[in-house]
């Protein structure tokens, strides 16, 4: 019943966005992250998400997971204590952060952001996030199996503003914001800072779930650069997360009152980006480096973590790489081509005090040809990439490996309102260092690397439809992918290794709808939009159980409302379907148990009150998350927040 209720919706999708009242809009718009280069929709054969600086400035997410599972129809796992998974297509981003562990990459402006811990990552000072979901390896490499992120930060453009916001709500949150923004002869900037702090929370339930709150979170980004010449820009950004005295309180159940930790995120770039006088060839050179730390401390031992008390423990991963490439589009002809390089060395400390290594140079083609006047595009692409992997120590071992990975699709443009597309694609994720040289003992387990792992892979087959009308925006997407020799732990006599799995199969359908009216009530917009996630098939071949932590169905929907004169509101829905979770008892024995499905509503709204010629303007907001006050998790035995209410005043100048 519940397939036939999916496949007769996606039928409605697809009659809703048939050409029976054709205009002449396009699919005008421009995208950067499929082909790492600026194209029209309408030679792109990904399936391509775009949350724009409307949306984000209409959403109450405080950072990218929760921005993401509000308007970009993906799963996350969130935590307390600033940790939270992005999950796309039954693949996701690494549990603690490093995003050299996960399926799922995250991206700022083009360059890999080093974590994949979302709840790091903020949406201010960005200017949209684009979202592939499905491969993107020949592009970006190793990790884009199941989807990429990337999140855009502003450019400073027009005469120089600055704005100042003061935030505060329920369980003593706290939050103020200082923006500034514009350009100054060849000079451009934009920049963020902000600081919020908060106390413990209340479940839906009413519980009081304590060590939930901290002590402080800086936020900052930073995007500015010097145009020497027409065409010719030097930039550099920088992102900062530093949050003091977390909470860590474990599952509720438990609920730790001393763990603590303090996590960091930092990272920038330095770019250069030319092209010459037509726009048809443009190139790019960055360096780019980061670090992301946590530091988890347990005063008293209380968990029994092995640890010895008082004595902190530390996962750090510092990163850097370069990327040269050149990228031309003629009337019939398109080519990126281009070098990657990236570095990281990842510490644990005091538990696994070796240091691991991992080295990655790598070079990448991607082309496109163009047939019946551009309705009709051939694309191919193919990356190789030769990495090393070592670990420090007397017990110190190394590996070296390359890869290569293609992929093909094809566009076309059936009209000037309607895209057909469909691709195949290959991706991949390397064995970390740990993974293939290990040999420290953690918590009381020995680990031993294996090396003999292959790395994980993937092939997607992918065909979807995109439709333009007016002010009418919808796109349906059909996939499946085949994932082999997925890396896992592998439990020895005396000693913990890893070992590649069969294969397992993901198959689903996709689905984007927005339409905006305009001109309602003398000069109202209304737009109500969504985008889904539907799973048939998420199964492991070796067990013919469906995957765990994965939910067949994901939902994000809403209404847009604004008087295009100072007044905005958005009411946002979010519904993510129950999962097959692992439970683990307090005697060390699991148990396969089943996670409820989480719906979850918020709702902004903002007005302008006051704007002056001296003075600037000022603007009063009202937040409602959770609105409903639902009791759900998105991991087992770590409630979120019950209904929450914030208030906040914004002077702009």
């Amino acid at each position: 019943m519940k397939r036939s209720l999916m496949i007769g919706a996606v039928a409605a999708w697809v009659a809703a966005s048939s050409p029976a009242w054709a205009t002449d809009a396009a699919l005008d718009e421009y995208v950067v992250t499929a082909s790492r280069a600026k194209e029209s929709i309408t030679e792109v054969a990904a399936a391509v998400t775009v949350i724009d600086s409307e949306a984000i400035e209409n959403s109450s997410a405080r950072n990218l997971g929760e921005l993401l599972v509000e308007k970009g129809g993906v799963q996350i796992r969130e935590y307390p204590g600033a940790l939270t998974t992005v999950k796309i297509r039954g693949f996701s981003t690494d549990t603690h952060g490093n995003d050299l562990m996960g399926n799922v990459l995250i991206l700022i402006d083009g360059r890999r952001a080093g974590t994949g811990n979302a709840a790091k990552l903020i949406t201010k000072n960005v200017e949209r996030v684009e979202i592939i979901k499905g491969p993107a390896a020949v592009q970006y490499g190793s990790a884009a199996m199941g989807g990429v992120v990337n999140v855009i930060t502003k450019k400073g453009n027009g005469k120089p503003a600055v704005s100042a916001y003061a935030k505060t709500g329920s369980y003593d949150y706290n939050e103020f914001e200082t923006d500034v923004s514009g350009k100054t002869g060849k000079i451009d900037f934009s920049a963020s800072v902000s600081h919020s702090e908060e106390g413990d929370y209340e479940t839906g339930s009413g519980k009081e779930y304590l060590n939930t709150g901290n002590d402080g979170i800086l936020r900052a980004s930073l995007n500015t650069g010097y145009e020497f010449s027409p065409g010719h820009r030097i930039g550099l950004t920088y992102t900062l997360f530093d949050g003091d005295n977390i909470g860590n309180p474990g599952s509720i159940e438990a609920n730790d009152l001393d763990n603590t930790k303090d996590s960091e995120n930092s990272s920038y770039d330095i770019t250069y980006d030319g092209k010459n006088g037509t726009s048809s060839l443009a190139w790019m050179l960055r360096y780019f480096g980061g670090t992301d730390k946590d530091t988890w401390n347990d005063p008293v031992d209380s968990n029994a973590s092995g640890w010895d008390d008082g004595i902190p423990s530390e996962h750090e991963t510092d990163s850097k790489g370069a990327q040269a490439q050149v990228s031309y589009d003629g009337q019939r002809f398109g080519l990126t081509t281009g070098v990657d390089w990236v570095d990281y060395d990842v510490t644990n400390e005091p538990s696994a005090p070796n240091k691991t290594a991992f080295d990655n140079t790598a070079g990448f083609a991607l082309g496109k040809v163009k047939f019946l006047d551009q309705k009709l595009i051939f694309l191919g692409g193919a990356r190789y990439d030769h990495y090393s992997v070592d670990i420090s120590g007397d017990q110190g071992n190394d590996k070296s490996d390359d890869d290569l990975n293609p992929s093909l699709g094809v566009v076309y443009n059936l009209t000037k309102q309607i895209k057909l597309r469909a691709s195949f694609a290959d991706a991949f994720r390397m064995p970390s260092a740990e993974q293939l040289a290990a040999d420290f003992t953690s918590y009381g387990t020995h680990y031993v690397g294996n090396p003999d792992l292959n790395p994980e892979k993937s092939r997607t087959y992918e065909a979807g439809v995109d439709v333009t009308h007016g002010r009418l925006k919808t796109g349906l997407t059909v996939f499946t992918t085949e994932y082999d020799d997925k890396i896992v732990t592998d439990q020895q006599h005396g000693f913990t290794t890893y070992k590649n799995l069969d294969e397992a199969t993901i198959s689903g359908v996709e689905g984007e709808f927005s339409y905006t009216f305009s001109d309602l009530f003398g000069g109202w917009e209304l737009r109500p939009y969504a985008t889904l996630t539907h799973l048939f098939k998420y199964e492991d071949a070796e067990t013919d159980k469906d995957l765990k932590y994965t939910s067949d169905l994901d939902i994000s929907a809403g209404i847009a409302l604004t008087d295009l004169d100072g007044f905005s509101s958005d009411l946002s829905v979010s519904y993510l379907s129950s999962q097959d979770v692992v439970k683990y008892n307090p005697d060390w024995s699991t148990s396969d148990v089943t996670l409820p499905s989480v719906t979850v509503t918020n709702f902004t709204i903002t007005k302008r009150v006051l704007t002056t010629d001296k003075l600037g303007s000022l603007s009063l907001r009202g937040e409602v998350k959770n609105l409903f006050d639902e009791d759900a998790a998105y991991v087992l035995g770590y409630p979120i927040p019950g209904r929450r209410f914030f208030a906040g005043v914004t002077w702009s100048y």
